[in-house]
């Protein structure tokens, strides 16, 4: 391990190279959860630090199996604001194996705060979009010394954060990765973020505005009532919650206030959260709102949006940390003063161009042969999941409009980018329905016929493109389909099987 210990590279100075031989790993499944021993395969571990500016500091790990190389490499993303190497994430790519890395992203602290950035604006750009890049090209030049070759393939995989570092990547640097999955992306970081501050203060507005965690039952029993068997079968999930047109208001209390009904402020708050914030100027949609359906399922809107904790809700710390800590760099800021016009376009001006992944001109990457995989569950109550259908939109609608010899069909985008959409699944897993599909526990083990990171190798490397997933439940499984399909039930068989569904464009439902 001299040589590498030794190895000059740009601006980087590796700190450790060590031989850890095959055993278990403890890491926690979530915050507060019971750590889950896992054994990893025997490996050379490399950590190192980047520095590209004078106030930068990017650490990262690298972990290159010892033996059974694949010859490839795989590098993991970051969740909320980082600030720690996403070890949990490192272990699945060695069974595979993968050389694998990732990076705190350029500093260390909790994932829901930014407090870093104030008055440190390289952070910033480090957290943004600098950090993955550095590590992918740090990375590559160890396993060159290591293996005396170039990984023949790279691939990136990330959810939430680490779905906005996906898109980032195929947006910046196109020619960092041949595959890309994306999941429940944040990559309007800024929109998204206000929305969540737009959720603060409809629930906060005052007393009688707060929506308890003992009502949420009723609210998404109302939903499924309303809309459940839309798909041709009730089975406790909203298929296309774009179609269910449920009125919170069929839930206001007619005598005396209870668990089963909802007061007229709280009413008026639940409509905000559907609804999503608009700009009281121009009534233009800064982000979508989150749709029905899902609301009592453990850790979706009791944890991140209607949250009455002292600390308060998940959402309500990452919206504060944004404007108090990226934008205004002012940590008493006041969620209650938020202007939905002019502070948004500040922050929009300030910190969007760095942090936000939303360009929709994928050329680039599409010309070097990359091929990208995003997926967002229905229920998730982080990030409002049509976000994810906005922007494949809209890069469907870019590459009509500056079309090349690739466009020669009615969807394009189709050639290199699929959206799968999942319903009643949360924010990057968990919830309800079919939301096992390869982003497993550590230690499960792999399934070639539901992984999509198995897909996405067949995509780049047999040209196979995948035109449907099938996702697992308890006791059930059922199709994903690929954007615009929809999985509608074909009116016989087990509801509780993939095989008694049909994907169905739009026109074909109706």
């Amino acid at each position: 391990m001299r040589s590498l210990a030794n190895l000059k590279l740009p601006h980087t100075t590796i700190t450790s190279a060590s031989v850890v031989g095959e055993g278990p790993l403890s890491v926690a499944a979530a915050p507060g959860a019971t750590n889950i021993p896992v054994v990893v395969p025997a490996r050379c571990e490399v950590k190192g630090t980047i520095k590209p500016t004078s106030d930068s500091e990017i650490k990262f790990a690298l972990w290159l199996p010892a033996s059974a190389w694949n010859g490839k490499y795989r590098q993991e993303g970051n969740g909320g604001w980082a600030g720690n190497i996403p070890y949990q994430a490192m272990i699945d790519p060695p069974r595979r194996g993968y050389a694998t890395a990732g990076t705190d992203d350029g500093h260390e602290g909790g994932v829901t705060g930014a407090t870093w950035a104030i008055g440190h604006p390289e952070k910033l750009v480090d957290f943004g979009h600098r950090a993955v890049h550095e590590t992918n090209l740090q990375a590559r030049s160890i396993i060159r010394a290591f293996y005396g070759r170039e990984p023949s393939l790279a691939y990136f995989v990330g959810c939430s954060d680490g779905g906005r570092e996906a898109l980032m990547e195929a947006q910046r640097y196109p020619e960092d990765f041949n595959g890309i999955i994306a999941g429940a992306p944040a990559n309007n970081w800024s929109h998204l973020f206000t929305g969540f501050v737009w959720n603060e203060q409809a629930l906060l507005k005052d007393s009688a505005s707060s929506i308890q965690p003992a009502k949420l039952p009723a609210i998404q029993n109302a939903a499924l009532a309303a809309c459940d068997a839309l798909d041709g079968v009730k089975d406790g999930l909203i298929e296309d919650p774009r179609v269910c047109r449920f009125d919170p208001s069929v839930l206001t209390c007619k005598g005396t206030e209870s668990n089963e009904c909802l007061t007229t402020p709280q009413v008026e708050a639940l409509r905000k959260i559907y609804a999503g914030p608009k700009n009281p100027r121009t009534a233009e949609q800064i982000f979508p709102g989150y749709p029905p359906g899902t609301e009592a399922v453990p850790g979706t809107w009791a944890a991140w949006i209607t949250s009455v904790s002292a600390q308060g809700s998940i959402q309500s710390a990452f919206g504060n940390s944004y404007y108090g800590h990226a934008v205004f760099e002012d940590p008493k800021w006041d969620f209650r003063t938020l202007n939905f016009d002019r502070d948004v376009a500040f922050g929009d001006e300030k910190a969007g161009p760095v942090l936000n992944s939303t360009s929709p001109d994928l050329r680039s990457f599409r010309a070097a042969g990359g091929k990208l995989i995003q997926y967002h569950g229905w229920g998730d109550a982080a990030i409002a999941p049509a976000s994810s259908i906005e922007y494949y939109e809209k890069v469907g609608s870019f590459i009509r409009k500056y079309p090349d010899a690739r466009s020669n069909s009615s969807r394009p985008v189709d050639s290199f980018y699929r959206l799968f959409m999942v319903p009643g699944m949360g924010h990057c897993g968990g919830g309800a329905g079919p939301n096992s599909f390869g982003n497993r526990r550590p230690g499960a083990s792999i399934d070639p016929d539901h992984d999509i990171f198995f897909a996405l190798e067949r995509w780049v490397e047999k040209d196979a493109a995948p035109d449907q997933l099938i996702g697992a439940g308890a006791n059930m499984t059922r199709p994903l389909c690929v954007y615009p399909r929809v999985a509608q039930y074909k009116g016989s068989g087990d509801p509780n099987n993939a095989a008694s569904f049909a994907c169905l464009t739009p026109q074909q439902r109706r």
